[in-house]
């Protein structure tokens, strides 16, 4: 049980678990991809972690180093949380509401998907038995990226009641940080400077500065305030102060029994590494002036309208497990929360929910975040990877650092830097280059965006394809060679040919080549000669992919089959995550996997493999692969429901839904796993819908579980949006807008059009069951 209630259309959490709060603060978080406000109660105490974040705003430090080393990144970034004007205290008669004194009759808050809202209610009772009832509604607006709002009623129970509102701006707010860096604990402690206070009326502004990146934030607050009507007439009385960590409105009612004293809090940040004090204050003013002017009603009605138009093209409905339909409409409402308005900024592997990765962005947003993204809003995916484009010259300088030409993107970043000190996983994992190129080819045969594939991505593509041109070489036994990379598996690090890499790079060549063929005005810019073409298709059909001919696999890397078997059965069960209690040595030189890497190549490559090969492939991995990490379950479920194991398919679709839901992992008090979550609509749309891309062509081959009597999921393709029901004998697809499209079913051509096309669904292949290492199976879905 994991303490919230299963409804389908929200997440809701009856009563106050103190000891689950940073738990829930991470899922009750709420984000539009620019600002983030994690879920902590309006008091601001009791608390698990407090956290105010904006897209992109981080602190640096310095990376440790037991020895130094050429080509090491050399500073480190940071999430910083901002200031926190979430908080809004309560006294009754003097006496503070504190959950953790005097009595909830109830209490409980609710996440709205449908509304994009977090709602609370308590009706408390004070240690000197006054009794009252509050109700909070708070917002961060899609459609006013700077702004959120919270709506604050408190109504007397028994008796007339003195009631006492306090209202902050709060900066550099106490956290206790879990690091184990010093260098990070420091450069979190008090991270922000004070460059001006205001205070006016009702309203305030703090702008600061971090000590050492040198950015920039400004943080505003305006009220409206409303007390009923009153016997006597009388006004609340309220007061404004300021200084440089707080600014505080404090506003003091007599309120009859059964009157209301309602609250209306606006919020604006902003930021930069540029604009003055002046120009971020007047930023923020400006936003505040247009959140009031929208009014707390008509925030509500664009939030909602917002939503409306998100779900009518990306919905997903299940039919035969109510949690499971929760998490996955769950999982769509934070994906979406990460990426709506981030507008030119990364989308970090824990969206805005938490400090977990330090707020860096990695290869999961590209692989796994934006194909859900490219389908459903594809706007908010063309603005992530124009903001890896804007980052292209700290990749070419990596890249030059590294003694290679084009672009070397980081394997975790909030800047476009590289901030990773473990140089195996950082470093060498080139293969987040040919993960961009990727997402690129997948946006522009999404979406047939010219003025993208001009402006952004044939240089994207060509700068990667550079990259691979000068990491491999040809050699005359194998072909082109791709030596000393990391792929997705970070337990077998520094391998020669990693076959994902290796094949994603091939497709990375591919992509380059026709991008310049498409723009010959861009590829001239960029100097490509034709021999450089040459060079790439040359690379790209000489590929070097190894295969095992004794065992009839792919390994995952060259001699990977060759490797000693790690000896799961003398494992413990509290040995995993194995990083943390094996050395790496050990990691390194064993058939052991951490998450999906070859099994990824099946589902994203999965042009390059027979039928038969992915069977048998996945049949190998299975048994090796122990997920310690949250991005394998939604590969492994994809690649399943493909080679016919529907059932297991099942059961890792519900392992992704419910990773964070169930806090699988043990730290969601940090942040949510997007990619995760991400993974869950992948698992339902590309392993049970059996939706590929590959070359730009849009088609399926679905099947369901025993588990599941129907799925139903939405999408968009070219500007159409299209619907997808199934059930165990057929599958119909409708289109819901947009102009008639062609696609196959289970190899089978079909246009959709105004009238529903309904098909019959072949047997699934009949494969041997797969078996995984001793104690690592997945929880059955059926059985829980």
């Amino acid at each position: 049980m994991n303490g919230f209630l299963v409804e389908p259309w929200r997440l809701r959490w009856d009563g106050l678990s103190v000891d689950q709060l940073d738990r829930t603060e991470s899922t009750f978080a709420l984000s539009n991809g620019h600002l983030g406000l994690r879920g902590t109660l309006d008091e601001g105490e009791p608390v698990g972690l407090p956290g105010t974040y904006l897209n992109g705003f981080y602190e640096e430090h310095s990376l440790p180093y037991a020895e130094a080393g050429y080509g090491y990144p050399e500073a480190g970034q940071t999430v910083v949380n901002v200031t926190d004007g979430k908080i809004i205290r309560l006294l009754v008669e003097d006496e503070p509401l504190d959950m953790r004194y005097g009595k909830a009759h109830s209490h409980h808050r609710t996440l709205d998907f449908r509304a994009g809202t977090l709602s609370r209610e308590t009706e408390w009772e004070s240690p000197t038995g006054r009794r009252v009832l509050v109700r909070t509604t708070r917002l961060v607006s899609f459609t006013q990226r700077a702004v959120a709002a919270i709506h604050y009623e408190v109504t007397p129970l028994d008796d007339d009641a003195q009631l006492v509102v306090q209202s902050d701006l709060l900066a550099n707010e106490p956290i206790e940080s879990d690091t184990r860096d010093p260098r990070v604990a420091q450069a979190l402690k008090a991270p922000l400077a004070g460059e001006f206070h205001w205070s006016e009326g009702r309203r305030a502004v703090l702008v600061h500065r971090t000590k050492e990146s040198g950015l920039r934030m400004a943080a505003a607050m305006d009220h409206e305030i409303s007390a009923g009507s009153t016997e006597d007439g009388q006004q609340p009385r309220t007061e404004i102060a300021c200084e440089d960590d707080l600014a505080r409105l404090t506003i003091a009612a007599d309120v009859p029994v059964g009157r209301t004293l309602t609250v209306t809090k606006y919020l604006a940040y902003g930021w930069s590494a540029q604009r003055s004090v002046p120009a971020l204050r007047s930023q923020a003013e400006a936003a505040l002036a247009g959140a009031k002017q929208t009014g707390w009603a008509g925030l509500l009605a664009e939030q909602r309208a917002f939503l409306d138009d998100f779900w009518e093209a990306a919905d997903v409905e299940v039919e035969g497990d109510d949690a499971l339909q929760q998490a996955v409409r769950m999982a769509l409402f934070h994906v979406i929360q990460a990426g709506a308005r981030g507008e030119r900024r990364a989308i970090p592997g824990k969206g805005l929910t938490g400090p977990g990765y330090d707020g860096h962005a990695f290869w999961d947003s590209e692989t796994f975040v934006l194909p859900v993204l490219t389908y459903t809003m594809p706007g908010a995916a063309r603005d992530a990877l124009r903001w890896r484009h804007s980052t292209l010259d700290a990749a070419r300088d990596r890249a030059r650092v590294l003694g290679k030409r084009g672009a070397a993107f980081p394997w975790r970043s909030i800047n476009g830097a590289e901030c990773s000190a473990y140089w195996p996983a950082g470093t060498a994992a080139f293969h987040v280059s040919a993960d961009i190129a990727d997402a690129v080819a997948r946006y522009l045969a999404a979406t047939g965006d010219t003025e993208f594939d001009v402006d952004c991505a044939t240089e994207l593509l060509v700068e990667t394809a550079r990259l691979w041109a000068s990491l491999g070489h040809h050699d005359p036994h194998d072909g082109f060679r791709i030596d000393g990379v990391t792929g997705p598996d970070e337990y077998t690090a520094v391998v020669d040919n990693n076959v994902y890499t290796n094949l994603m790079a091939q497709k990375n060549f591919r992509e380059a080549v026709a991008a310049c063929l498409r723009n010959p005005e861009v590829a001239e810019r960029l100097e490509v000669a034709e021999s450089e073409l040459d060079t790439w298709t040359r690379a790209a059909d000489q590929m070097r992919v190894p295969y095992d001919d004794l065992l009839g696999v792919h390994p995952q890397s060259e001699a990977f089959t060759q490797h000693q078997e790690w000896d799961f059965e003398n494992t413990a069960d509290g040995s995993y995550p194995l990083l943390l209690n094996f050395p790496y040595f050990d990691l390194y030189r064993t058939q052991v996997v951490k998450q999906a890497d070859l099994v990824l190549a099946l589902h994203l490559r999965g042009d390059h493999f027979t039928a038969e090969e992915k069977a048998r492939d996945f049949a190998y991995y299975e048994a090796r692969t122990v997920r310690d990490s949250s991005l394998s379950a939604a590969t492994q479920s994809i690649v399943a429901a493909e080679v016919g194991h529907l059932d297991l398919a099942y059961d890792y679709l519900v392992e992704t839904a419910l990773t964070d839901l169930e806090d699988l992992h043990g730290n969601v008090k940090n942040g949510l796993h997007m990619a995760s979550l991400a993974g869950a609509w992948q698992a339902v749309v590309a392993g049970l819908g059996g939706m590929r891309d590959h070359g730009g062509e849009l088609t399926f081959a679905p099947r369901l579980p025993r588990g599941l009597t129907r799925v139903s999921f939405r999408m968009s393709f070219r500007a159409t949006r299209i619907r997808v029901d199934i059930t165990h004998e057929s599958a119909t697809y409708h289109l819901v807008s947009g102009e008639p499209i062609t696609t196959t079913h289970h190899g089978e051509e079909i246009t959709v059009d105004e009238s529903p096309v309904s098909m019959k669904i072949p047997a699934a292949p009949d494969n041997p069951k797969p078996t995984q290492p001793h104690g690592r199976a997945p929880r059955s879905a059926r059985d829980r």
